[in-house]
């Protein structure tokens, strides 16, 4: 695992392909975070070890359900169903940039679920980006790649120690970037994003979540949880 011993690092990210980059011009309006500056679609899929030497992975796309999760990870939309609509570019060789850099475990098959995200701001409108303030996610690793940063400032990660009372480390992802952390080891959060210049800016990520098959975050008996913030067994 490369996260480092105080649960994350920064990685370089290939180059985004313009239909991936154009994507995120037709992204909906996320009703239930940002305040109508956030937009977003929602993917989950299944990520399988493909046996043999290459070391490759085989993915299964699941069928579309809403997003769901529990009230203590996010206190301002936890324990309520989210309907998105699904991606619609191809993330999956992204997904195993992280897999491979976290050196996920190939013992056993792993839940992923992806998040496609544009923050928009202008000279009146600035973007949360963490409304829920300082949090983790509830899943073994997350990965946070930023793919554009377009007349924006602000967007500043910072990360904590999950007994912290200050960020122990701060920056801000430039595009082409991603920062991979160990979920249970930091917290995190991110400075709104501003308009750079007073005119329209946004910034365009990829949050990717990687979830143990037997704890994912998929199917009815985890949103009957999830809903009720009641255990997953």
């Amino acid at each position: 695992m490369t996260v480092g011993p105080q649960g994350f690092s920064i990685i370089d990210l290939p180059p985004a392909t313009p239909e991936t980059l154009d994507s995120y011009d037709n992204l909906p309006v996320d009703p239930f975070m940002g305040n109508g500056t956030r937009h977003k679609r929602f993917t989950q899929y299944r990520l399988s070890p493909k046996p043999g030497p290459d070391g490759r992975w085989t993915y299964e796309k699941l069928p579309h359900r809403d997003y769901i999760t529990y009230t203590k990870y996010n206190n301002v939309a936890g324990g309520i169903r989210r309907p998105y609509e699904p991606v619609t570019v191809d993330f999956t060789p992204l997904v195993t940039v992280g897999a491979e850099a976290l050196d996920l475990d190939r013992s056993h098959d792993w839940q992923i679920n992806i998040h496609q995200n544009r923050s928009t701001a202008s000279g009146e409108c600035c973007a949360p980006i963490t409304p829920e303030g300082v949090h983790s996610d509830g899943h073994e690793y997350i990965m946070i790649a930023v793919l554009c940063r377009n007349n924006v400032a602000g967007g500043e990660t910072r990360l904590w120690m999950p007994d912290g009372d200050t960020p122990f480390w701060t920056g801000t992802l430039a595009a082409g970037k991603a920062v991979l952390l160990d979920d249970a080891a930091v917290k995190h959060e991110a400075t709104d994003v501003t308009s750079a210049d007073g005119g329209p800016g946004h910034r365009d990520i990829v949050i990717v979540a990687y979830s143990t098959w037997e704890n994912r975050w998929y199917g009815e008996e985890y949103e009957e949880a999830a809903l009720t913030d009641g255990p997953t067994n």
